[in-house]
């Protein structure tokens, strides 16, 4: 059985990222950034002051008290144009732009006006409340790197770059197909020998979360033509997700389903737990990422394979989901031969983060996982454990999207 890491790398090898579109900047937040997009003006564009105050000459002030002669007023949106003389000063306001010879702001506490005679009671520095032309950026600066996931500060920065359109890559067009006749879909009567099907809308709302556009199919019974037929839709998207029926079960149809399609099995199983069954399958340009159909075990594969996938199509590296040091809680037997994702509660304490693994850890328990803050990850094989080791573990709790 291939390694988490070596059916990780063949998945995300399979991909390259997806043209660009251009999407307005109000609707960006989220999307992927294909190209750095270079400001088109500078900001500000003069200087401006930063408070409401008085624009003055350093040199007319060196001490205080000092009166001045009050000689005009330079409102955002608004300027004094004359060059300011020795002995003036211009009412200013936040936003304004200083005029020609003024280098200091005085604000507004620290004078006293009467008509036109404003008396400083504290002398300014130089440069004193001033934002500088370019402060924030300048013509062509380029802030907004290529592969960078918009949030909506980036947005606002974009506006303020002048920039109505990005350059995005296009979202990740995935299917989705659950199959089995155990199956039914939420608020369907259910049989006696039936469950609810969980693990296809979990994908869907993960897919949407990581930047792509999911399609939930209806479900597919255990029938080799009408899954052959479903398999054949879902190949016309960038990727299709098949949930369940990927071992080599006499119900297990969806790998024999693949080949009479024509496609070619990478691998079709993975050395972790949960997620054994886990299936990667290409033909031409369609790619098929099998998961497990228990849902804990869905879910946990997402995180390790389809994310890293969909990253992929949007310009990003795809690498795995990171780790973090962590100590533990309790003590824990020794691992066997897969790598094992512990459903494990994290908490953070004065020495760092502390994790519990979940006593009970069936790969249908949804309550577990819901109830889960972080994934303890065991190497294969690994020893062990007493109270206060330091493991690795996935914190789901920082991680992007609706996890």
């Amino acid at each position: 059985m291939l390694t988490v890491r070596d059916a990780h790398a063949r998945v995300i090898a399979a991909f390259d990222a997806l043209p660009a579109e251009m999407v307005s900047v109000a609707d960006a937040a989220g999307r992927v950034l294909a190209v750095s997009p270079a400001a088109r003006l500078t900001q500000p564009p003069a200087d401006l002051s930063a408070m409401d105050g008085y624009a003055v000459r350093a040199e007319d002030v060196p001490a205080a008290p000092m009166t001045l002669k009050l000689v005009g007023e330079a409102p955002a949106g608004g300027s004094y144009d004359h060059a300011l003389k020795p002995g003036e000063t211009v009412r200013i306001f936040t936003g304004g732009p200083l005029p020609m010879g003024a280098d200091a702001i005085v604000i507004q506490e620290d004078t006293k006006a009467d008509g036109t005679t404003i008396t400083i009671v504290e002398a300014p520095r130089i440069g004193r409340h001033i934002r500088k032309a370019g402060l924030d950026f300048t013509t062509g600066d380029r802030p907004l790197a290529a592969g960078r996931t918009l949030t909506t500060r980036d947005v606002a920065l974009a506006a303020a770059m002048n920039l109505p359109w990005l350059s995005v890559h296009r979202k990740p067009r995935v299917a989705i197909l659950s199959t089995g006749d155990e199956l039914v879909m939420p608020g369907e009567p259910v049989g006696r020998n039936q469950i609810v099907s969980s693990s296809g809308i979990a994908v869907a709302a993960l897919v949407r979360a990581w930047g792509g556009e999911p399609t939930l199919f209806d479900i597919a019974r255990d029938d080799a033509a009408l899954i052959q037929q479903r398999i054949a839709a879902g190949a016309q998207h960038d990727l299709l997700i098949t949930l369940g029926g990927a071992s080599v079960g006499d119900h297990d149809l969806v790998q024999g389903a693949l080949k009479a399609q024509g496609f070619a099995m990478d691998f079709w199983r993975i050395a972790m737990r949960p997620g054994k069954p886990l299936m990667f399958a290409a033909k031409d340009r369609a790619r098929v990422l099998g998961l497990p159909g228990n849902p804990v075990s869905t879910m946990v594969c997402a995180l390790l394979f389809l994310k890293p996938a969909i990253d992929r199509m949007l310009g990003q590296p795809g690498e795995l989901v990171a780790t973090e040091p962590a100590r533990l809680a309790v003590d824990v037997k020794a691992n066997d031969t897969r790598e094992d994702y512990v459903r494990s509660k994290l908490t953070r304490t004065a020495d760092g983060l502390l994790v519990e693994p979940h006593p009970v850890q069936d790969s249908s328990m949804l309550s577990v996982l819901a109830w889960s803050s972080a994934l303890l990850v065991r190497p294969a094989h690994d020893p062990a454990r007493k109270a206060g080791d330091t493991v690795q573990v996935i914190d789901l709790s920082v991680l992007p999207g609706a996890y």
